[in-house]
């Protein structure tokens, strides 16, 4: 039993797949078997089932599964604060991001962290869900994830930043364009919307609070990003509720040379954003700078 045989065996409890754990690691699927294989020659018990659209641990898959990535996990953890402690500024910080993350909200901060940290390695990782960034924290493979705040993750520090509040997106000369703000409830039941990314965080928590007002909005086109649903409203292909992320104009002034107008949702809860971590007081030095420094721009300041 080895080490890389645990990191892949974690790596196919969670991908379901044999294949896909194969094409990340650029290998074969039969190398990946052996690596299973050895486990359970190693245990003497089955540790995976395999069905017709993949495979799932066993029970005692499961069990081993946790306690290899929790190990894992620990040494990757110790590794790096080993080479911090030899390379002194040196290192690496990696952080996940969503599409829009690094423009609207660290890039005053990555040049700030440059001009500071001139001999550490910032990575900058897309993951397409929160459930993907917990599961990188968790093994070790990521130090920060900037996430929409949500319920308690096992094994997961969040620490929220900032709250955006909602605005609703039009083009300038839209009906709805000058007024001072917009009733959820009274003027949008029977707008069709532009959706925000249908599996994000953000697009839950609108549902969510706007379950709570007892409105249910309806949607007619869908995009992967907030970028996106802000250049189709100003192209007048529809109205977007999105959240007033740094570096938009203000609520209800024209954009600059854009088409665009921002009206405020008051209505609506904010959107609570941050940094998730696997243990705030185990970051590196580097990366809790990095988080710092993000964190005191968002909040209006410097750090």
């Amino acid at each position: 039993m080895t080490l890389d045989d645990l990191r892949v065996f974690v790596a196919v409890c969670r991908a379901g797949s044999l294949s896909s754990v194969a094409r990340e690691l650029g290998c074969t699927q039969s190398a990946v078997s052996q690596h299973v294989k050895r486990l359970e020659r190693e245990t003497g018990v089955a540790l995976l089932e395999r069905q017709p659209r993949g495979v799932v641990p066993t029970q005692a898959g499961r069990v081993l599964e946790a306690a290899a990535a929790e190990g894992i996990s620990g040494l990757d953890l110790a590794i790096r604060q080993l080479r911090d402690l030899v390379d002194g500024e040196s290192g690496y910080v990696r952080v996940a991001t969503g599409a829009t993350t690094v423009r609207h909200f660290m890039s005053e901060a990555v040049v700030a962290y440059r001009r500071r940290h001139p001999q550490v390695n910032l990575e900058f990782r897309t993951v397409s869900s929160g459930r993907g960034s917990f599961d990188a924290l968790a093994d070790g493979t990521l130090d920060l994830a900037w996430i929409t705040l949500g319920p308690p993750v096992r094994g997961i520090e969040q620490r929220p930043v900032v709250e955006l509040p909602w605005v609703l997106a039009v083009r300038a000369d839209d009906p709805l364009a000058q007024r001072p703000y917009v009733d959820v409830g009274a003027d949008l039941r029977d707008v069709r919307l532009i959706r925000l990314p249908p599996n994000s965080a953000s697009a839950a928590h609108l549902d969510a609070v706007c379950a709570e007002l007892g409105v249910r909005l309806t949607h007619d086109t869908s995009v992967a990003d907030w970028d996106t649903a802000l250049l189709l409203a100003e192209l007048g292909v529809g109205r977007a509720v999105v959240p007033a992320f740094p570096g938009l104009p203000a609520p209800g002034a024209r954009g600059g040379d854009r088409d665009l107008r921002l009206i405020p949702l008051p209505a609506l809860r904010p959107l609570p954003v941050g940094w998730a971590v696997r243990r705030w007081d185990a970051l590196s030095p580097p990366a809790r700078a990095f988080a710092d420094l993000v964190e005191g721009y968002r909040r209006g300041g410097r750090s």
